[in-house]
């Protein structure tokens, strides 16, 4: 099974990229079989560029609020 351990999303030319890190553990042993495995993605579907501006905006009023 694969474990996500890190997502970041950003916009480049190509447009909004979201790549992401992540671990395969073992379902039987549960032992990690691989570490540190990154994956980088354009965002094409609509859809799921809405979500990760969503998740930026997000984001950004979370460190807006910290300011306060």
């Amino acid at each position: 099974m694969k474990k996500v351990t890190s997502v970041t999303v950003w916009n480049d030319s190509a447009g909004v990229r979201i790549s992401v890190t992540y671990s395969v553990v073992d379902p039987v042993t549960r032992k990690v079989t691989a570490d540190n495995i990154r994956e980088n993605y354009v965002l094409s579907d609509p859809a799921e560029t809405e979500t990760a501006t969503a998740l930026t905006a997000l984001a950004q009023s979370i460190v807006n609020g910290a300011e306060a």
